[in-house]
């Protein structure tokens, strides 16, 4: 009987036991039931599209800062300075890691000092982990230097061109190249802008009468070409050749500008030489006016004087170059601004949209 009681009492114990075990495993199985996946996936990371900044070295502060007004972004803090002997110190301001970066420098007078502060700005940022730097170049220096014309000479674009991939580009932005094969130059993605819509633009709001575009030699033919028909005008070539080693150049107009509003279309304007000769050309062919645009206003050595004593009633240049004073005070020359159309082109880059829309 005593047995039988021990072993009555181990079967209850026993039971009690096995009860618990199943109460305390039945939580268990809801919250198994409530997450099925023991392991859940990690919550992606935010992206860092919206980080992106803009930056500028000392050659056009006010075309930057009136691009990152357009874009409703603060330009970037950069200090730049020289020493004693010459030499360019560039330091970033604040944090890009990880940013977007956009660096606007033209390279424009003193071109050497403003390529190499631009080198060294595309390195600090490649030092501090920028994610992608993009160039923004309104002007692009030694682009006239595009090929071996004489023995023993540089293709000057081509080495800039690595330079600027070296110094670590991964983009560059670059408007009205003085060729357009310079894009083939460089070993990474370019964007190519041209300033005839700003252009256009401007000469639509005058309404010339009996409008005639005109190249001023055989080499932007194309380029006037295309700005002609958005003009919906005649086109006319001005071809300038030397009838001796020592002799003068002799231009000859081809086209019609007989009692015609003429305008004359380039990429630079340097000296001015051509530019006076080619507006007194058309004025001696019975041109009624003569106006002038270009888009790169590098406006060195006596130009701004030729440009005051000319036959021309305005030069129309825009602000990928900073006017130097002379330049500003001369009522012949007036200035547009692309900063809308380089803001707006810096947007779909960052957006990776289409540049496409921004040509005419």
């Amino acid at each position: 009987m005593e047995a039988a009681g021990t072993k009555s009492g181990a079967m209850q114990a026993s039971a009690a036991v096995s009860e618990a075990a199943t109460a305390v495993a039945q939580p268990s199985e809801k919250k198994q039931q409530a997450n099925p996946d023991p392991k859940p996936k990690a919550a992606p990371r935010p992206r860092v599209e919206d980080k992106w900044k803009i930056f500028s070295g000392t050659a056009n502060d006010a075309l930057a800062k009136e691009v990152c007004e357009k874009l409703g972004l603060p330009l970037g803090q950069t200090h730049i300075t020289r020493f004693s002997d010459g030499e360019t110190y560039v330091q970033i301001m604040e944090n890009v890691r990880g940013a977007d970066v956009f660096l606007l420098q033209p390279t424009c007078d003193p071109v050497d000092l403003h390529l190499m502060q631009l080198l060294l700005l595309i390195d600090a940022l490649k030092r501090a982990s920028a994610r992608r730097i993009t160039v923004v170049v309104p002007y692009f220096g030694y682009a006239r230097q595009d090929r071996k014309d004489k023995p023993r000479v540089p293709i000057s674009s081509k080495l800039v061109a690595d330079l600027l991939t070296t110094a670590g580009a991964d983009r560059a932005l670059v408007v009205d190249l003085h060729a357009p094969q310079i894009q083939g130059f460089f070993n990474i993605p370019v964007d190519h802008l041209f300033a005839s819509p700003v252009l256009v633009g401007h000469f639509k709001e005058l309404s010339l009468p009996d409008l005639t575009i005109v190249s001023p030699d055989a080499g932007g033919v194309e380029r006037a070409r295309f700005f002609a028909k958005k003009m919906d005008s005649a086109l006319a070539i001005v071809d300038k050749r030397r009838t001796g080693m020592d002799e003068t150049e002799v231009m000859h107009v081809i086209g019609e500008v007989e009692g015609r509003s003429c305008v004359i279309l380039d990429d630079i304007i340097d000296t001015a030489g051509t530019l006076v000769k080619t507006s007194q050309a058309l004025l001696d062919a019975g041109a009624k006016q003569v106006y002038a645009c270009a888009t790169h206003p590098v406006l060195s050595g006596p130009a701004i004087e030729r440009i005051s004593k000319s036959g021309l009633v305005k030069v129309v240049v825009t602000n990928t170059i900073p006017l130097a004073e002379a330049a500003r005070k001369e009522p012949k020359i007036h200035q547009l601004s692309i900063a809308g159309l380089i803001a707006s082109a810096i947007q779909s880059i960052h957006e990776e949209s289409s540049v496409s829309r921004l040509f005419l």
